[in-house]
């Protein structure tokens, strides 16, 4: 991280409230629970940002507003706007490969079938800071639900608490 350079924490997801708790919006969760209850969120660059400031860092919190598949339409531009520098850049995503409720941390590698983070790799380069929280895969279910229809799908009561804790519980400075 460069100490002098404001940081992007960027939360994946679909826009809408049709997706709100959906798996996919992962990201999104993550994100909504990091910003103060009364954050102020204003639309620039294709997604909705607000500011915090912690232990003297300046952090950007941002949601994409233009579906997971193009996040790199508003990741790259507020890049530019904001000039991070890639090292600054955090990326909280869901991931299907992992059990409910794991969390994993990387930086840089490939997109691992993620529409999102390709779409961030061919806006930006690959090298920054992933944290993937699984969502579960259907099969850890014994359910013969479509993956994709599997993402969409909201998480129950018990899992969100499971999810909720797993976000609590990361340490992004």
């Amino acid at each position: 991280m460069q100490k002098n350079k404001p940081i992007l924490i960027v939360g994946l997801g679909n826009p809408g409230t049709e997706y709100t708790n959906t798996r996919h919006n992962v990201g999104f969760m993550a994100v909504d629970m990091l910003a103060p209850k009364d954050a102020t969120w204003k639309k620039e660059k294709n997604a909705l940002t607000t500011r915090i400031e912690t232990d003297g860092a300046k952090i950007i919190l941002a949601k994409p507003q233009t579906f997971m598949n193009n996040s790199g339409e508003a990741v790259g531009p507020l890049m530019a706007f904001y000039k991070i520098p890639l090292e600054n850049l955090i990326v909280i995503h869901d991931d299907m490969d992992l059990k409910l409720g794991t969390l994993r941390e990387k930086v840089g590698g490939s997109s691992a079938g993620h529409n999102g983070i390709k779409s961030i790799d061919v806006a930006v380069g690959n090298d920054y800071r992933r944290i993937r929280i699984g969502i579960g895969h259907p099969r850890d279910f014994e359910s013969q639900m479509n993956p994709a229809d599997w993402v969409l799908g909201k998480f129950t009561d018990e899992q969100l608490k499971q999810i909720y804790g797993v976000i609590a519980a990361l340490e992004l400075i």
